[in-house]
């Protein structure tokens, strides 16, 4: 049997990190994957460019792009490893970067250079009297706790695990669980780490699908199924009164509903039957504009005084549905401009549901907080049992925000790992 300091379970973006720096600690580590390649969703994120992090976040004040049972949870880890932290890494490796916008930071060239410095921070911890070994593709079969207190005088720890695998046992006082969320299971995700969680006596919260499309009744989408393809700057809302969330980011019109960032935002607090409001034209005086115009005796059509801040599909789409929209503006009714101003920036419906965890980018829920050391990330009642990424019930805004909470959870954990020399 082989034995280790570490056995940690996913070879994805926090798995990787966290073995790269336990490793520099002078730590043995066993990472095994039951894919073939490492960090499949950084290898497709940010449209092949991984979005690794966000320059806007705020260690202080967690809730404002987390969401969790308990939104403080992650500050500790945060505030520890930092944006800055991680954008030095890069320029260490010469890896070139740029931000977009709102704070996204994107690899230049392409998401495996991400992948490579990686790899070489878990290459490179030899140098520091450690090692990382990687068994891929290896199925774990069993995971069994052994406890030897009181120990002996010359064990290395009061308890071990024992991981039987397809590639034989290995045992170690701590194992790591980096398994991820159920998001996209084509490139291998599964409730593995939620299972393991249970198993131990761990809580785990509700999961669902999170920065994920939402769909509509086919019937009630037709109006607009021939937008598809459209997109345009919005602010879109769900909840009531203190529970409101609006987010201001593209909309994207779908065959069979909405997409973009600004759905995929608002996906994460979206709760299901219950309805969303969109402002098509944000910032703009919509009524205003349309009275204006009126009384400026404009012979237009309603639509092409609409396209002026809509694109012209969209206004046609608006104005097909009511006869009184479909006349000259000077010879429309105030009531009707405001029932078309009205409905454009406070255009409420209710998804009948999301496109599923095979397109969402993100697990909402996971392994209760409060079963968890917010310093180490480990088990408060099960030692040794240590949880990191996706599979903590901590989850990001789009925007590189779930990326450094991998790196984060991961280097505290790494940091509090007791090494047995």
């Amino acid at each position: 049997m082989l034995h280790c300091d570490v056995v940690i379970l996913g070879a994805g973006a926090a798995g990787l990190f966290c073995a790269a720096q336990a490793a520099r600690r002078g730590a043995r580590v066993v990472l095994i994957d039951h894919s073939e390649r490492v960090a499949e969703k950084v290898r497709i994120s940010g449209g092949g460019r991984a979005n690794f992090t966000n320059r806007d976040l705020d260690p202080a004040a967690p809730h404002r792009h987390f969401l969790s049972a308990n939104p403080h949870f992650c500050r500790s880890a945060l505030a520890r490893y930092t944006p800055r932290d991680f954008i030095d890494l890069l320029d260490r490796h010469g890896v070139p970067w740029h931000e977009k916008h709102k704070g996204q930071l994107f690899c230049d060239r392409s998401a495996e250079d991400l992948i490579q410095l990686l790899l070489d921070e878990c290459a490179a911890a030899r140098d520091h009297g450690g090692e990382v070994t990687r068994w891929q593709p290896c199925q774990v079969r069993r995971v069994e706790f052994q406890d030897k207190s009181p120990p002996s005088a010359d064990a290395e720890s009061a308890h071990s695990y024992l991981i039987d695998s397809d590639r034989g046992p290995v045992s170690a006082p701590s194992l790591v669980v980096a398994t991820g969320g159920l998001s996209i299971p084509k490139i291998g995700a599964s409730g593995f780490g939620f299972d393991l969680a249970r198993q131990f006596g761990l809580k785990v919260t509700d999961t669902r699908p999170g920065l994920v499309p939402l769909t509509f009744d086919g019937t009630a989408w037709a109006p607009y199924a021939q937008l598809a393809g459209l997109s345009l700057p919005v602010a879109i809302s769900t909840g009531v009164k203190k529970q409101r969330t609006t987010f201001h980011e593209d909309l994207l019109f779908t065959h069979r509903g909405l997409s973009g960032p600004a759905v995929l935002q608002i996906s994460s607090y979206w709760q299901p039957r219950t309805p969303m409001e969109i402002d098509l034209t944000p910032g703009v005086d919509l009524l205003g504009e349309l009275a204006g115009a009126k009384a400026r005796g404009s012979r237009k059509l309603i639509t092409k005084e609409l396209a002026a801040w809509l694109p012209q599909r969209l206004a046609d789409a608006w104005a097909a549905q009511d006869a009184a929209w479909q006349r000259p503006i000077n010879e429309a009714s105030d009531k009707a401009l405001h029932a078309l101003a009205e409905r454009i920036q406070r255009w409420s419906l209710t998804p009948t549901g999301t496109e599923g965890y095979k397109k969402a980018e993100v697990t909402v829920g996971g392994v209760d907080t409060r079963e968890l050391s917010s310093q180490t990330l480990e088990a408060r009642r099960q030692p040794g049992l240590y949880f990191i990424g996706e599979v903590v019930d901590v989850t990001g805004w789009l925007g590189g925000y779930n990326f450094q909470w991998a790196w984060a959870s991961a280097h505290a954990c790494a940091e509090a790992l007791p090494l047995h020399r």
